[in-house]
């Protein structure tokens, strides 16, 4: 108690003749029965669908060595201009300059011998059918780093929208079999996480090969290429209040 409730406390006293009145702030009082009871349970739930690949990468590269360092960008720089040059012939295919780097060879006496000069580019393309094209032109003067498949964005999206539909479904009927299983009038709904993910249904193809190893043009042909299925996974995470 404060010292100016106890005087207070005491003047009140000497009024009403009482030796000392104590002075408590008043405390709510809930009968127990009144108490609310919360029933919340935990739950998941989980909606998938196989699809098939519809995005075709691939990446392509050229690796040259030169004692003249200006040569060699010379001759990165025009393996990646004819590379762009010829995909103009496949507007479907879309293709991007990658990484590119240069860095001196030495000698077992520590003397700089030469350069050599790294430049890759990357095609994707929902078309295989030009791809493989594209791909079987540039061998010619580059080499295939490897090949990947996986869904498109637009096929993803509207997989995960239809999915989203199934997922609260499957997440409405387990919350309903809990409902009854617990001789409860209803539920609400407390909280839910929905998260996405997918499982690619087949490794990238790799077709890394020698930088020394020649390949003419004509002996290259388009290759038949198959993408392959990925499973596209939507989960839901959440609670739910049984009613009385």
């Amino acid at each position: 108690m404060s010292r100016s409730m106890k005087k207070t406390a005491q003047q009140l006293g000497k009024a009403f003749g009482l030796g000392m009145l104590s002075i408590l702030p008043a405390m709510p009082v809930y009968a127990a029965e009144n108490a609310p009871q919360h029933r919340i349970i935990s739950l998941q739930a989980e909606a998938s669908r196989e699809v098939q690949n519809d995005q075709m990468e691939a990446t392509l590269y050229t690796e040259l060595t030169n004692a003249n360092p200006t040569l060699l960008a010379k001759d990165i720089n025009d393996s990646v201009n004819k590379a762009m040059t010829a995909a103009r012939d496949y507007p479907a295919v879309k293709i991007t300059s990658g990484n590119q780097n240069t860095y001196p060879i030495y000698n077992d006496k520590n003397k700089l011998t030469s350069w050599r000069g790294r430049a890759s580019v990357q095609l994707k393309s929902r078309d295989f059918k030009a791809t493989s094209e594209l791909i079987a032109q540039l061998q010619s003067r580059m080499l295939l780093e490897n090949v990947n498949f996986s869904v498109s964005n637009e096929q993803r999206k509207t997989v995960e929208n239809e999915l989203m539909t199934e997922l609260t479904q499957n997440f409405r009927q387990r919350a309903g079999i809990l409902q009854s299983a617990w001789g409860a009038n209803g539920y609400e709904l407390v909280q839910m996480d929905i998260n996405t993910n997918s499982d690619e249904g087949r490794p990238p193809i790799m077709y890394a090969r020698a930088a020394s190893m020649k390949m003419e043009s004509d002996g290259i042909a388009p290759q038949e290429v198959s993408g392959g299925n990925s499973r596209i996974r939507v989960t839901a995470q959440g609670s739910i209040q049984l009613n009385p």
